[in-house]
């Protein structure tokens, strides 16, 4: 039976105006869709400021389920907050409390708002500057949250960063990303390639914010080109001397590495499952394989410059 237009229409005004749910509402309408893929709030604590107090930013992040959570009141967080004698404390209690409690399962009849081949992803992010006592601190903010389709290739994806928000010098740039596919092997990963610059202009000096142009399906720990170049001298049959440009692809190793098998117990039915893993225990991404260029630079002495074809994981 075909549910009528108006009444639809109504459950859209009724979601936006008490946030609450219809019976007969279509899930795979995308109105719907988007408006139950919303920003919440998130805190995360990232130091102390020059003063010493504690620092927390709320930076937000994407639910994909229709339907509201429970929320407290400012007035009940302000009560919880005066028992403890710092900011710190607090969200230490906060995050013990949420381990020790059970998870709650989603309500009967609650769909992800999405739908199955598309996620809810940030559509708007800042980059907040915070002054700590260490120094001085970037931190991305969730802004604004949306339903994106689920690639199954690996490409280069827009990621559009807000830079010096809310002051004559609001800069947005896409700094770009790689999409989370999983249409790879097992062990490759969707990855930055290539990389690009853009100049954002402050009150004090330009920073240069890197850009990402090119995605490729990599392992964790892999090589990416890096272009250097050098003047070298060339001596001709004729006794000509030419003074060129040599260009050197000499490489970069990027990514992270585990190593050693993490398995410590598998499906007795299916050894491919397992059970219970170890923690990961970290390598660093080294140069495994070079090779030499050898030229006469600009006061003909002979340079040799190496360059690097692979890249391993080293303990």
């Amino acid at each position: 039976m075909d549910v009528p237009q108006p009444f639809l229409l109504l459950c859209a005004l009724a979601l936006i105006l008490t946030g609450g749910s219809c019976r007969h509402i279509d899930h795979r309408n995308l109105f719907t869709q988007r408006m139950c893929c919303k920003r919440q709030s998130h805190f995360v604590y990232i130091g102390q400021d020059i003063s010493g107090s504690p620092v927390s930013i709320d930076v937000g992040l994407c639910r994909s389920h229709c339907g509201s959570a429970p929320r407290s009141s400012p007035e009940t967080g302000q009560q919880e907050y005066s028992k403890h004698s710092s900011m710190l404390e607090f969200l230490r209690s906060k995050k013990l409390g949420r381990r020790g409690a059970p998870e709650s399962p989603e309500p009967l009849g609650q769909l992800p708002s999405c739908g199955l081949n598309m996620m809810c992803e940030p559509s708007g992010m800042r980059v907040d500057r915070v002054l700590l006592f260490e120094g001085a601190r970037e931190v991305e903010v969730v802004e604004e949250c949306h339903c994106e389709l689920r690639l199954s290739q690996c490409i280069r994806v827009p990621a559009l960063r807000t830079y010096n928000a809310e002051t004559p010098y609001e800069t947005v740039i896409d700094v770009g990303g790689c999409s989370q596919s999983k249409g790879g092997a097992e062990g490759f990963s969707c990855l930055p390639t290539k990389f690009d610059s853009a100049l954002v202009e402050t009150p004090n000096k330009s920073d240069l914010i890197q850009t990402v142009t090119a995605c490729e399906l990599k392992e964790s720990c892999y090589r990416i080109p890096f272009i250097e170049y050098h003047y070298e001298i060339v001596h001709h049959a004729d006794g000509v001397k030419e003074e060129r440009l040599k260009e050197i692809d000499v490489g970069r190793c990027l990514g992270g590495c585990t190593t050693g098998n993490r398995c410590l117990l598998r499906s007795p039915s299916d050894p491919e499952i397992c059970r219970l893993w170890s923690d990961r225990q970290s390598s660093s991404c080294v140069p495994q394989g070079y090779e030499s260029h050898s030229f006469l630079n600009q006061h003909g002495q002979m340079r040799t410059v190496l360059s690097i074809t692979s890249c391993k994981c080293h303990k």
